[in-house]
């Protein structure tokens, strides 16, 4: 089969059934890295490329045995001597390989492009979209299908607890990817998804996000417009009924459509209760009850994504006994409301939320979860949003339920305008004038200093960050154990 990309950059043709070396550049991250793995998995002969790589994907690419080279360069390109180029997102036009490799006139696609060609064109790609819940929800429908005996193929934006990865190759027919709204590569600045041949999805929610790539809401839904446009006749669209906007972008399917919710929708969750085993609720569709069910994690958040991946199931022919055994064993995926431990009687919880209705579910969830506990929630704002005023106003009542919000000066704040970065003074203000006390502190050392001072027996801490937060959870899990226990105030 031979691929004529269509981009603003187009890559030479590509005959991909002479292709048995790929090269990866960017292959450092987390996505990049789980692809390798699907690629190797295939049969292909992978390596790739990046500034930097660390552990754990540098133990993990080496445990395949792949040839990867430290930094750009065209002398890469000699050693691989690839068949086929994929060019990450992370890779800007002047770099050094992706320049030579376009002198040299070899094929080249991007991530999603490799992705859809190779293997979803094979396959019944099940696409989780929406801003967010997506790799929660892709890890639960994952988990129902390979709990169920249906082997799906999975790609999914974090580590799923129960695949113990955040891939997994498989030969069912069904494959799991999550549907990014990010751009594709330098030279296709079109959202991922949109290469991912949907044909069941998940529309999770719709909120202004990824301000550096979207100018407005209406920008930013006209790319889950595209998206929903391309689901079949044939297929299934489960939509979020708490985003009137979602719903409307949903109504634009040409295929069957169901919506669902807590309290509002074609398939709801009744009688939520929570406990120690995780989150419990009456399963209703269309008003009539189909069962009592469990799902192992916590928050209403999370029942709204069960909700999701049960409407997908049933499409794909699961039974309710199937869907019951699949969510009670779930366990959740990485650094989301992962605890790390409870030491010196402390707990320690480590999430990415960083959206402000994230943050608020967050916490939310953690506090059913931890019922009686005091929370300390902990906040850096590192996305290319959060660490911009957009949101300010809407963070100053997202952490309501917790008895104190530590807030971090933003993550490389200089990058941002100074008339559009979020002032975390003012926010930390806003915060305490809304009922929780709150404070601004410049960095991880600070927070890490404040919390070992103020954490006592029985607390929770919660730290929320979508990257590193400078090691903050890991050290914080580290020094309260070496401090031994508080008394509780």
């Amino acid at each position: 089969m031979v691929i004529h990309p269509v981009s603003t950059d187009p890559a030479p043709d590509v005959d991909l059934s002479r292709v048995r070396r790929v090269h990866i550049l960017g292959i450092g991250g987390t996505g990049m890295a789980a692809f390798a793995g699907l690629l190797v998995s295939a049969g292909y002969e992978v390596g790739g490329s990046d500034e930097a790589i660390y552990p754990p994907m540098s133990d993990l690419l080496a445990s395949w045995g792949l040839s990867i080279f430290q930094g750009y360069s065209p002398r890469n390109l000699d050693a691989a001597r690839p068949d086929l180029v994929v060019v990450g997102n992370v890779i800007r036009r002047a770099n050094p390989e992706a320049e030579e490799l376009r002198a040299r006139g070899l094929p080249y696609l991007s991530f999603p492009q490799a992705l859809s060609e190779l293997f979803l064109a094979k396959r019944q790609p099940v696409v989780i979209a929406g801003t967010h819940g997506k790799t929660t929800t892709s890890a639960l429908v994952a988990h129902l299908l390979v709990s169920a005996g249906r082997d799906p193929a999975a790609l999914i934006g974090g580590v799923a607890e129960n695949l113990g990865s955040n891939f997994r190759p498989g030969d069912g027919r069904p494959f799991v990817v999550e549907g990014d709204e990010y751009d594709t590569a330098y030279f296709d600045k079109g959202p991922k998804f949109l290469h991912y041949r949907p044909e069941v999805a998940v529309l999770t929610s719709v909120e202004f996000d990824h301000a550096d790539i979207y100018r407005d809401l209406a920008h930013y839904e006209s790319s889950f417009a595209r998206f929903v446009g391309l689901l079949p006749a044939r297929g299934h669209l489960a939509v979020a009924a708490a985003y009137p906007n979602a719903l409307a972008l949903a109504g634009r399917a040409a295929c069957r459509v169901e919506s669902y919710g807590l309290s509002t929708g074609d398939l709801r969750a009744e009688g939520l209760a929570f406990d120690a085993r995780g989150s419990h609720f009456t399963l209703a569709r269309g008003g009539r009850p189909l069962g009592r069910l469990t799902l192992g994690v916590w928050g209403r958040h999370n029942v709204d994504n069960a909700l999701g991946a049960i409407s997908v199931c049933l499409f794909l022919g699961l039974s309710m006994d199937e869907i019951a055994r699949g969510l009670v064993t779930f366990a959740g995926v990485r650094r989301r409301q992962q605890l790390l431990g409870e030491p010196a009687g402390v707990a320690v919880v480590d999430d990415f939320a960083h959206h402000p209705t994230a943050v608020r579910e967050t916490i939310a969830a953690v506090r059913a979860r931890f019922p009686g506990r005091r929370l300390l929630a902990l906040f850096e704002p590192r996305s290319n949003t959060s660490r911009r005023a957009i949101h300010q106003a809407d963070y100053a009542h997202a952490f309501e339920g917790a008895a104190l919000a530590l807030v971090a000066t933003p993550h490389r704040a200089s990058q941002v305008p100074e008339g559009e970065r979020l002032d975390p003074g003012k926010l930390a203000g806003e915060i305490a004038a809304a009922g929780t006390p709150a404070r601004h502190l410049p960095d991880a050392d600070a927070i890490l200093a404040a919390v070992l001072a103020e954490a006592r027996v029985g607390d929770v801490v919660l730290s929320m960050s979508n990257g590193a937060f400078g090691g903050l959870p890991a050290r914080l899990t580290v020094a309260l154990a070496q401090q031994g226990p508080r008394e509780a105030s």
